[in-house]
């Protein structure tokens, strides 16, 4: 039980250091770091398949399977953005 508490600790203290860095952003920086960031998220789909593959349990298999919808939804986001930012500088001939 110590362990499952110090998690949940560890996870809310994240989300409050999370929206701080993130709201002291200036917005022309915005987009150039969350479409790197969504593409560090990666490896959280790597982490998730890992833990569908290894037949951990049926709660681990359905959480690894959202994590890596999730994931896959948010590089594919990433990217998007990523390429839609890049179109805006190439020249119009």
């Amino acid at each position: 039980m110590g362990t499952w508490i110090l998690g949940l600790y560890v996870f809310v203290l994240a989300m409050f250091v999370g929206f701080e860095l993130i709201r002291k952003v200036p917005p022309t920086l915005h987009t150039p770091l969350m479409s790197g960031a969504n593409a560090i998220s990666g490896i959280t789909l790597i982490g998730a398949i890992l833990v569908v593959g290894e037949g951990a349990g049926q709660w681990a298999t359905i959480l690894g399977t959202v994590a890596v919808v999730f994931a896959t939804i948010n590089v594919v986001g990433g990217f998007l953005v990523t390429d839609r930012m890049l179109r805006m500088f190439h020249s119009k001939d």
